[in-house]
């Protein structure tokens, strides 16, 4: 555990607990970016079709919003380790029975079946992993946590695609599928070995249990009359409904309009993943030095920039830069918001409050991906990029017309009192 030291603390790489969550999820990430490239490579090697990318996108999305209605639920009334856990192994399951059935050749289908179930899996433990940093480190060192697990999680997607485009290119992606499902195991047993902090008192009134879609509507009750979180809350709804479909737009640019390979496109991916590396290291001083809003509006300002360059680039190291500099934002504004709802929230609505967020943000995202995907293959990927990258730009200018501009480097909690009936 973090702790006073004399003049100081442990430092948060010297956390054996930390540490060993850490190392664990690293791990799983890693494997996730096998699945994050194979997935779209399996789909557009069998139909030769972006729409078919944005169809499954589409649908493993609308299974992950649904599943986060009550995934806070689940995270608030049961032991969020155990439920990490299991969403992991089932995940190992189902995802190891793609490179099983493509043995028998090409089935789509399937994907169409594993995909939506493991997207839940992926948003129970999502909601987890989020409310586990409050219970692994002190409340004033959450977004230097949340800064270094992002970092080592970009760093890791690196490596991933570069080799998974490697994979692809020589055995297939239902190879590279194998790969992560493989890493699903090594995070469960990372997961064995460590013990979350007990729930710290804050001063609220004591829980008392309610049917699940009540308990789902107190987290949403207190992320709407917090004015930051809602204005958040809204502004990203919009920013994921122009950005969901990025990553198959950009495999299909780099495949189709610009030539490229399977293991270009890993190259691509792995290259452009170290501005996520980047955005992580700097979010903590970013955040201290120009505060929460000037921060967050900042990132989603050049991210817009950058994602219409993207589909106007063309040459592979022009859309390798641009996509490198688009995550490394997209990174920083999503710690900075993850770390100011771990911040204010209470410990027993955490889960929930993540999980409203989390189901209201990616609730547009589905049809934002049949639509972004749908338009390319019609109009092009660069008409699609410039409209989706000015969407972006006029959500950073909602954000000066809201009370994120006014948000400073370390919010306070909400004044906003949650009666007994709603604390459950």
């Amino acid at each position: 555990m973090s702790r006073p030291a004399g003049g100081g603390r442990t430092p948060l790489w010297r956390d054996r607990t930390f540490g060993t969550y850490w190392v664990a999820q690293s791990l799983s990430a890693a494997g996730d970016s096998f699945a994050y490239l194979a997935v779209p490579l399996l789909v557009l090697q069998a139909t030769g079709s972006i729409t078919q990318m944005g169809l499954l996108t589409a649908v493993a999305g609308a299974a992950s919003v649904a599943a986060g209605i009550f995934g806070g639920v689940l995270v608030d009334r049961y032991d969020r380790r155990t439920l990490m856990i299991v969403a992991d192994v089932a995940r190992l399951v189902l995802y190891g029975l793609v490179p099983l059935a493509w043995l028998a050749g090409p089935q789509v289908w399937l994907l169409f079946v594993v995909l939506p179930i493991c997207e839940a899996a992926g948003m129970v433990f999502q909601v987890a992993a989020v409310t586990a940093v409050r219970n692994l480190v002190d409340r004033d060192r959450i977004t230097e946590a949340n800064g270094r697990l992002q970092a080592t999680y970009a760093a890791a997607a690196v490596l991933g695609p570069l080799l998974a485009g490697v994979v692809s290119a020589r055995f297939g992606p239902a190879t590279a599928i194998a790969v992560n499902a493989a890493s699903f195991a090594l995070s469960a047993a990372g997961l064995r070995m460590i013990r979350l902090r007990p729930a710290q008192p804050d001063g609220t009134a004591p829980v008392r249990r309610e049917r699940p879609l009540a308990e789902f509507l107190a987290g949403a009750r207190f992320l709407w009359r917090q004015p930051v979180l809602r204005s958040l809350t809204v502004l990203l709804s919009v920013f994921i409904f122009l950005t969901y479909g990025f990553t198959d737009v950009l495999v299909y640019h780099v495949k189709h309009d610009l030539g490229g390979s399977d293991r270009t496109v890993g190259t691509v991916l792995g290259l452009a993943a170290l501005g996520t590396v980047v955005g992580a290291l700097l979010v903590a001083p970013l955040r201290r030095r120009r505060g929460f809003g000037v921060t967050w509006i900042s990132a989603h300002c050049v991210c817009g920039l950058a994602l219409a360059g993207v589909g106007l680039a063309t040459t592979v190291p022009t859309v390798t830069v641009l996509t490198a500099v688009y995550l490394c934002c997209l990174s920083v504004g999503g710690i900075c918001s993850m770390s100011l709802r771990q911040e204010i929230t209470p410990d027993h609505l955490l889960g929930r409050v993540t999980s409203a967020f989390w189901s209201t943000h990616y609730a547009l995202g589905p049809a934002g991906a049949v639509a972004l995907t749908w338009a390319a293959a019609r109009y092009g990927v660069p008409t699609v990029a410039l409209v989706a990258g000015t969407g972006c730009l006029l959500v950073a200018v909602g954000g000066l017309f809201s009370p994120i501009r006014r948000a400073g480097a370390e919010p306070r909690r909400s004044p906003v009192a949650i009666p007994v009936g709603e604390a459950g």
